[in-house]
Protein backbone atom coordinates (compact mmCIF):
# COMPACT_ATOMS: atom_id res chain seq x y z
CA UNK A 1 0.00 0.00 0.00
CA UNK A 2 1.65 3.17 -0.51
CA UNK A 3 1.72 6.36 1.28
CA UNK A 4 -1.05 8.30 0.27
CA UNK A 5 -4.28 6.17 1.57
CA UNK A 6 -5.96 8.12 3.92
CA UNK A 7 -9.31 7.00 6.10
CA UNK A 8 -11.47 9.46 7.90
CA UNK A 9 -13.21 8.92 11.30
CA UNK A 10 -15.76 11.08 12.48
CA UNK A 11 -16.96 11.15 16.23
CA UNK A 12 -19.98 12.31 17.40
CA UNK A 13 -23.91 10.89 18.85
CA UNK A 14 -25.13 13.74 17.02
CA UNK A 15 -23.67 12.56 13.41
CA UNK A 16 -25.51 9.03 14.20
CA UNK A 17 -29.47 10.76 14.92
CA UNK A 18 -29.63 13.25 12.80
CA UNK A 19 -28.78 16.68 14.79
CA UNK A 20 -25.79 17.84 12.46
CA UNK A 21 -24.75 16.97 8.87
CA UNK A 22 -21.11 15.58 8.86
CA UNK A 23 -19.71 18.21 6.50
CA UNK A 24 -16.25 17.55 8.03
CA UNK A 25 -15.83 14.20 6.09
CA UNK A 26 -17.26 15.81 2.73
CA UNK A 27 -14.79 18.49 3.59
CA UNK A 28 -11.77 16.30 4.10
CA UNK A 29 -12.44 14.00 1.59
CA UNK A 30 -12.55 16.64 -1.05
CA UNK A 31 -9.54 18.49 0.47
CA UNK A 32 -7.42 15.41 0.66
CA UNK A 33 -8.49 13.82 -2.82
CA UNK A 34 -7.15 17.61 -4.25
CA UNK A 35 -3.82 16.80 -2.58
CA UNK A 36 -3.45 13.64 -4.39
CA UNK A 37 -4.01 11.54 -1.67
CA UNK A 38 -6.77 8.55 -2.10
CA UNK A 39 -9.32 8.35 0.48
CA UNK A 40 -10.17 4.64 0.90
CA UNK A 41 -12.84 5.02 3.71
CA UNK A 42 -15.09 7.10 5.80
CA UNK A 43 -16.44 5.55 9.41
CA UNK A 44 -18.74 7.44 11.91
CA UNK A 45 -18.67 6.59 15.46
CA UNK A 46 -20.69 7.18 18.18
CA UNK A 47 -18.87 9.06 21.67
CA UNK A 48 -17.62 6.01 22.93
CA UNK A 49 -13.83 4.74 23.99
CA UNK A 50 -14.41 1.45 22.89
CA UNK A 51 -15.84 2.07 19.40
CA UNK A 52 -13.03 4.81 18.85
CA UNK A 53 -10.34 2.88 19.67
CA UNK A 54 -12.13 0.03 17.56
CA UNK A 55 -12.23 1.64 14.80
CA UNK A 56 -8.75 3.19 14.98
CA UNK A 57 -7.62 -0.65 15.42
CA UNK A 58 -9.44 -1.95 12.49
CA UNK A 59 -7.93 0.82 10.30
CA UNK A 60 -4.48 0.41 11.65
CA UNK A 61 -4.73 -3.71 10.47
CA UNK A 62 -5.69 -2.58 6.74
CA UNK A 63 -2.57 -0.58 6.83
CA UNK A 64 -4.05 3.49 6.61
CA UNK A 65 -1.07 5.69 6.35
CA UNK A 66 -2.87 8.69 7.19
CA UNK A 67 -5.61 8.63 9.54
CA UNK A 68 -7.70 11.55 9.85
CA UNK A 69 -10.82 12.21 13.27
CA UNK A 70 -12.66 14.84 13.77
CA UNK A 71 -14.55 15.53 16.92
CA UNK A 72 -14.36 14.69 20.33
CA UNK A 73 -11.69 16.91 21.29
CA UNK A 74 -13.25 19.77 23.93
CA UNK A 75 -13.65 19.84 27.07
CA UNK A 76 -16.85 18.05 27.89
CA UNK A 77 -17.58 14.49 29.54
CA UNK A 78 -18.47 13.06 25.90
CA UNK A 79 -15.04 14.44 24.28
CA UNK A 80 -13.44 10.70 24.27
CA UNK A 81 -11.67 10.66 20.78
CA UNK A 82 -8.01 11.08 22.85
CA UNK A 83 -8.85 8.44 24.97
CA UNK A 84 -9.71 6.23 22.34
CA UNK A 85 -6.69 7.03 20.55
CA UNK A 86 -4.57 6.03 23.96
CA UNK A 87 -6.78 2.50 24.29
CA UNK A 88 -6.11 1.63 20.57
CA UNK A 89 -2.04 2.82 21.02
CA UNK A 90 -1.72 0.98 24.16
CA UNK A 91 -0.53 4.55 25.20
CA UNK A 92 -1.02 7.06 28.79
CA UNK A 93 -2.94 10.33 28.03
CA UNK A 94 -0.71 13.15 30.00
CA UNK A 95 -0.25 16.18 30.04
CA UNK A 96 1.55 18.28 27.26
CA UNK A 97 3.55 21.33 27.84
CA UNK A 98 2.74 22.64 24.34
CA UNK A 99 -1.17 21.71 24.70
CA UNK A 100 -0.82 23.54 27.84
CA UNK A 101 0.64 26.66 26.52
CA UNK A 102 -1.95 26.50 23.92
CA UNK A 103 -4.71 25.97 26.15
CA UNK A 104 -3.78 28.58 28.57
CA UNK A 105 -2.75 31.35 25.85
CA UNK A 106 -6.34 31.10 24.59
CA UNK A 107 -8.14 31.21 28.35
CA UNK A 108 -5.47 34.02 29.16
CA UNK A 109 -7.20 35.84 25.54
CA UNK A 110 -10.32 35.35 26.37
CA UNK A 111 -10.26 36.45 30.58
CA UNK A 112 -8.93 39.80 28.94
CA UNK A 113 -11.87 40.15 26.24
CA UNK A 114 -13.82 39.76 29.19
CA UNK A 115 -15.54 36.39 27.35
CA UNK A 116 -15.19 34.53 30.15
CA UNK A 117 -14.92 35.53 33.64
CA UNK A 118 -11.09 34.81 34.87
CA UNK A 119 -8.45 32.19 33.49
CA UNK A 120 -8.75 29.08 36.00
CA UNK A 121 -7.09 25.89 34.12
CA UNK A 122 -10.59 24.12 35.37
CA UNK A 123 -10.31 19.98 35.01
CA UNK A 124 -12.23 20.25 31.63
CA UNK A 125 -9.91 23.03 30.36
CA UNK A 126 -7.04 21.11 31.35
CA UNK A 127 -8.37 18.00 29.76
CA UNK A 128 -7.41 19.98 26.76
CA UNK A 129 -4.05 19.40 27.32
CA UNK A 130 -3.84 15.82 27.99
CA UNK A 131 -2.70 13.39 24.67
CA UNK A 132 -1.35 10.58 24.28
CA UNK A 133 2.09 9.68 25.21
CA UNK A 134 4.29 11.28 22.67
CA UNK A 135 1.92 13.38 20.46
CA UNK A 136 2.43 16.45 18.99
CA UNK A 137 -0.31 19.12 19.80
CA UNK A 138 -1.20 21.30 16.30
CA UNK A 139 -2.11 25.13 17.13
CA UNK A 140 -6.07 25.80 16.63
CA UNK A 141 -6.05 29.09 15.49
CA UNK A 142 -9.89 29.92 16.15
CA UNK A 143 -10.94 27.69 19.13
CA UNK A 144 -9.39 26.41 21.84
CA UNK A 145 -8.63 22.76 21.65
CA UNK A 146 -5.47 22.13 20.00
CA UNK A 147 -5.27 19.38 17.24
CA UNK A 148 -3.36 16.25 17.65
CA UNK A 149 -0.73 14.61 15.53
CA UNK A 150 0.70 10.99 16.50
CA UNK A 151 2.81 8.43 14.89
CA UNK A 152 2.23 5.14 15.39
CA UNK A 153 5.59 3.57 13.32
CA UNK A 154 5.14 5.23 9.63
CA UNK A 155 1.26 5.85 10.34
CA UNK A 156 -0.08 9.49 11.48
CA UNK A 157 -3.14 9.42 13.48
CA UNK A 158 -4.36 13.41 13.46
CA UNK A 159 -6.80 13.99 15.62
CA UNK A 160 -9.39 17.94 14.62
CA UNK A 161 -11.85 19.61 16.66
CA UNK A 162 -15.45 19.02 15.26
CA UNK A 163 -15.55 22.36 14.51
CA UNK A 164 -15.65 23.08 11.12
CA UNK A 165 -13.79 25.85 11.12
CA UNK A 166 -11.19 25.03 13.74
CA UNK A 167 -11.00 21.52 11.72
CA UNK A 168 -10.17 23.72 8.68
CA UNK A 169 -8.28 26.02 9.92
CA UNK A 170 -5.82 23.46 11.80
CA UNK A 171 -5.73 20.97 9.02
CA UNK A 172 -4.56 24.02 6.09
CA UNK A 173 -2.13 25.06 8.74
CA UNK A 174 -0.55 22.00 10.10
CA UNK A 175 -1.25 19.17 7.71
CA UNK A 176 -1.67 20.31 4.27
CA UNK A 177 2.00 21.20 4.27
CA UNK A 178 2.89 17.57 5.42
CA UNK A 179 0.67 15.67 2.68
CA UNK A 180 2.28 18.16 0.16
CA UNK A 181 6.03 16.87 1.13
CA UNK A 182 5.21 13.64 1.48
CA UNK A 183 2.78 12.88 -1.39
CA UNK A 184 3.45 13.58 -4.91
CA UNK A 185 0.73 13.00 -6.71
CA UNK A 186 -1.06 15.56 -8.56
CA UNK A 187 -5.25 15.45 -9.31
CA UNK A 188 -7.71 16.64 -11.71
CA UNK A 189 -11.18 16.43 -12.70
CA UNK A 190 -13.33 18.03 -15.33
CA UNK A 191 -17.18 17.40 -15.86
CA UNK A 192 -19.51 17.54 -18.86
CA UNK A 193 -23.41 17.70 -19.39
CA UNK A 194 -25.24 15.94 -21.31
CA UNK A 195 -29.14 15.56 -22.22
CA UNK A 196 -31.24 13.29 -24.51
CA UNK A 197 -29.10 9.81 -23.67
CA UNK A 198 -30.39 7.71 -20.10
CA UNK A 199 -27.88 6.97 -17.97
CA UNK A 200 -28.64 2.80 -19.07
CA UNK A 201 -27.55 4.29 -22.69
CA UNK A 202 -24.69 5.86 -21.14
CA UNK A 203 -23.23 3.31 -19.26
CA UNK A 204 -21.60 1.32 -22.38
CA UNK A 205 -20.12 4.09 -23.42
CA UNK A 206 -18.36 4.65 -20.05
CA UNK A 207 -17.38 1.67 -19.92
CA UNK A 208 -15.68 1.62 -23.44
CA UNK A 209 -13.75 4.91 -22.96
CA UNK A 210 -12.46 3.27 -19.51
CA UNK A 211 -11.38 1.00 -21.61
CA UNK A 212 -9.74 3.31 -23.97
CA UNK A 213 -8.66 5.28 -21.24
CA UNK A 214 -7.47 2.84 -18.37
CA UNK A 215 -5.96 5.73 -16.03
CA UNK A 216 -9.12 7.70 -15.51
CA UNK A 217 -11.85 7.63 -13.38
CA UNK A 218 -15.40 8.15 -14.90
CA UNK A 219 -18.54 8.67 -13.01
CA UNK A 220 -22.45 9.51 -14.21
CA UNK A 221 -24.50 11.79 -11.88
CA UNK A 222 -27.75 12.15 -12.73
CA UNK A 223 -29.28 15.23 -12.09
CA UNK A 224 -33.24 14.59 -12.40
CA UNK A 225 -35.27 15.83 -15.58
CA UNK A 226 -36.40 18.67 -17.11
CA UNK A 227 -38.81 18.96 -19.09
CA UNK A 228 -39.13 15.35 -19.32
CA UNK A 229 -35.47 15.02 -20.44
CA UNK A 230 -32.93 13.27 -18.46
CA UNK A 231 -29.90 15.25 -17.40
CA UNK A 232 -26.62 13.97 -16.58
CA UNK A 233 -23.44 14.89 -15.06
CA UNK A 234 -19.97 12.82 -16.34
CA UNK A 235 -17.11 13.77 -13.88
CA UNK A 236 -13.49 12.48 -15.05
CA UNK A 237 -11.24 11.89 -12.72
CA UNK A 238 -7.24 11.27 -12.70
CA UNK A 239 -4.17 11.12 -10.65
CA UNK A 240 -0.69 11.50 -12.05
CA UNK A 241 2.84 12.07 -10.84
CA UNK A 242 2.40 15.57 -12.96
CA UNK A 243 -0.20 17.68 -13.39
CA UNK A 244 0.12 17.88 -17.41
CA UNK A 245 -0.14 14.42 -17.27
CA UNK A 246 -3.27 13.58 -15.22
CA UNK A 247 -4.76 16.86 -17.40
CA UNK A 248 -4.35 14.88 -20.86
CA UNK A 249 -5.27 12.37 -19.44
CA UNK A 250 -9.24 13.69 -18.26
CA UNK A 251 -9.47 15.60 -21.60
CA UNK A 252 -8.37 12.63 -23.92
CA UNK A 253 -11.40 11.01 -21.96
CA UNK A 254 -13.49 12.99 -22.03
CA UNK A 255 -13.47 14.10 -25.83
CA UNK A 256 -13.99 10.55 -26.63
CA UNK A 257 -16.92 10.48 -24.73
CA UNK A 258 -18.39 13.73 -26.11
CA UNK A 259 -18.17 11.67 -29.41
CA UNK A 260 -20.02 8.73 -28.72
CA UNK A 261 -22.60 10.63 -26.76
CA UNK A 262 -23.28 12.52 -29.80
CA UNK A 263 -22.94 9.36 -32.20
CA UNK A 264 -25.85 7.66 -29.56
CA UNK A 265 -28.38 11.23 -29.94
CA UNK A 266 -27.40 12.81 -27.08
CA UNK A 267 -26.45 16.43 -26.50
CA UNK A 268 -23.68 18.19 -24.93
CA UNK A 269 -23.90 21.80 -23.31
CA UNK A 270 -22.56 24.36 -25.02
CA UNK A 271 -19.97 25.45 -22.25
CA UNK A 272 -18.47 21.95 -22.06
CA UNK A 273 -18.09 21.94 -25.99
CA UNK A 274 -15.25 25.20 -26.00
Amino acid sequence: MGSDVFEIISVGNELLVGKILNTNAHWLAKVITELGGFVKRCTVVRDNVDDISSAIEESMKRGTNWLIMSGGLGPTYDDKTLQGVAKALGRELVVDNDALKMVEKKYELMAHRGTVKKFDLTPARLKMAKLPKGSKALPNPIGTAPGVMTDEGDRKIICLPGVPGEMEGIFKESIVPIIKNVIKNFYYEESIHTTGIVESDLAPLIDKALVNNPFVYIKSHPKGHEEGISKIEIQVTAMAEESSIAKKRVKDALEQLKSMIIEHGGIIDKEDMK
